[in-house]
């Protein structure tokens, strides 16, 4: 509770007018079904309720971690010989911190419910078996001193953020609250992202998680900005599934990948004879298709001006108008758009609607890129590491703490896209149960660092920015940089990945460079 007096759970009080608590942040002590106790953190100022909200996670990990000391304490009292006492047995089963213990032949001597439900068995198939846990990090760089740990039984693997202590010659693993980056399901990744998916707890991605949960169920126009490869329909597909929407259709369209020409006829549908190469049956729209659900339009500023006319009017309204259609249908969608572009020059520059930016921007959300996420890049290195290993059937490397250090140094133009394609190239070259250490990554990666600085120096002695210098420097540096790529290789596919940006967003740079003939 991080607002008391206003917190429904403050209701009927009779202390709730003079009550001193700004917060209260508390967990139940269980055994056997029974409340005996709470631990919890109170703050009794603005500063301490300020610091508790802005650092929630991190809180309930320690009021919570306080009752693995009555796991250690057990462990230190007992004999190899002994049973786990029913009582302690009862109050470790009820944690909400998965606990496991092995004995000295590494096989599993005791497993909790939520230890259990992390690993994915049931305790049948795992009590007696020999277990192994390999770290994956030489240091600590998680919360309370846990680390990136690969557990491993029979023929399964999971990657689990957690600590190993050493106690009386058997093994205590304490699994992490918290397993952001392994709690979904990696086969239905693409296709159903959750906002577990929005991976990082740096302050920027949990103030970002907290705008999303709250702004997910209203109906209200959502505008996502973000550089390309930031994630920004995985945070639309995040808004859906939070919302009252979820079940209903969720249509994705990106603005640029469309020729002008087909771009009408893909929103807006059309009747049987509509025009010359129309379809004899015609064609339902992907805004009618979206009715009762949301409709995604990426890159939205790539929209041609008569287009932005009749969406306007269909948001307006309520209605679209197939093409050669006389009548209008009915339609209720919300609208989720996405740009890296900047719309505020475009609607001075007469290349966007200023009617049609205020419908789309009533709720603005902006993404971070990933060179200002320094504290999320080992989290996500393990999660694309965690989410390729699976898709290829690999065996989980480890990763050197100075590869990790190269990573957070590198400043990432693709954002999450090239960090992503980066992991997928390591998983394919590093050999089998070998760790990842510089000598892996590209040499564009390994020079990144001094190249960087030089160019930052040069650019700082010049006085040069985007707004002093129109932004003629940074594009002619990415002008020279597609060019390059474009004579390396002959597929454009190659050249979106190796840059880290969409396939279309590289044809619609193409075009401003005048490169078609490179």
């Amino acid at each position: 509770m991080t607002q008391s007096r206003f917190d429904p759970l403050c209701e009927g009080c009779d202390s709730k007018e003079n009550c001193r608590e700004k917060a209260f942040l508390g967990t139940p002590v269980i055994l056997q079904d029974r409340c005996v106790g709470v631990i919890s953190l109170i703050a009794v100022t603005h500063e301490q309720q300020e610091h508790i909200s802005d650092n929630l996670r991190e809180f309930s990990d320690y009021v919570r971690h306080i009752s693995t000391i009555f796991v250690s304490k057990l462990l230190e009292d007992q004999g190899p010989g002994d049973n786990i006492s029913k009582i302690f047995a009862t109050m470790i089963d009820n944690m909400d911190q998965g606990v496991l213990v092995v004995d000295d032949e590494n096989r599993v001597q005791f497993v909790n419910q939520t230890a259990l439900k992390t690993l994915g068995v049931v305790q049948n198939n795992i009590i007696g078996k020999p277990i192994r846990f390999r770290p994956l990090t030489f240091e600590s760089n998680f919360t309370h001193g846990h680390m990136q740990h690969i557990v491993s039984w029979d023929d399964k693997s999971e990657l689990i953020i957690g600590q190993l202590h050493n106690i009386q010659g058997r093994q205590l693993f304490l699994m992490a609250f918290h397993q952001s980056h392994t709690s979904f399901s990696v086969a239905n990744a693409p296709d159903e992202p959750h906002i577990e998916q929005l991976v990082g707890e740096c302050r920027v991605m949990r103030q970002l998680k907290r705008l999303i949960s709250r702004i997910a169920p209203s109906p209200s126009s959502v505008m996502v900005v973000g550089e390309s490869g930031t994630g920004k329909e995985v945070v639309a597909r995040a808004i859906h599934k939070l919302s009252g929407r979820r079940n209903k259709p969720f249509i994705a369209i990106n603005c640029a990948a469309i020729p002008e020409q087909l771009l009408e006829s893909e929103l807006f549908g059309y009747v049987k004879g509509a025009f010359t190469g129309a379809s004899a049956n015609g064609k339902t729209g992907l805004i009618q298709a979206a009715n009762t659900g949301t409709l995604f339009l990426d890159e939205i500023g790539d929209m041609p001006l008569m287009l932005q006319a009749k969406l306007l009017r269909a948001i307006e309204a309520r209605e679209i108008l197939p093409i050669g259609a006389s009548s209008p249908i009915q339609v209720d969608i919300r609208i989720i758009s996405a740009t890296n572009q900047n719309l505020a020059q475009f609607i001075a520059e007469g290349k966007f609607r200023e009617d049609l930016f205020y419908r789309l921007n009533v709720i603005p959300i902006t993404l971070p890129p990933l060179r200002e996420r320094q504290e999320d890049i080992e989290l996500l290195v393990h999660y694309f590491l965690h989410l390729h290993t699976r898709r290829l059937g690999s065996v989980y490397p480890g990763i050197a703490p100075d590869v990790v250090e190269i990573l957070r140094k590198h400043r990432w133009p693709g954002n999450l896209r090239e960090l992503s394609n980066l992991m997928e190239y390591l998983v394919n070259v590093v050999p089998s149960g070998e760790v990842i250490d510089s000598t892996l990554l590209p040499p564009n990666l390994l020079n990144n660092g001094t190249t960087e600085q030089s160019d930052v120096t040069e650019v700082s002695e010049a006085h040069l920015s985007l707004d002093d210098a129109g932004g003629t420097a940074l594009e002619e540096m990415e002008k020279q940089m597609i060019r390059e790529a474009l004579s390396r290789h002959n597929s454009k596919k190659q050249v979106a990945d190796e840059l880290g940006i969409g396939i279309a967003t590289l044809y619609r740079k193409i075009k401003k460079y005048e490169l078609l003939n490179t």
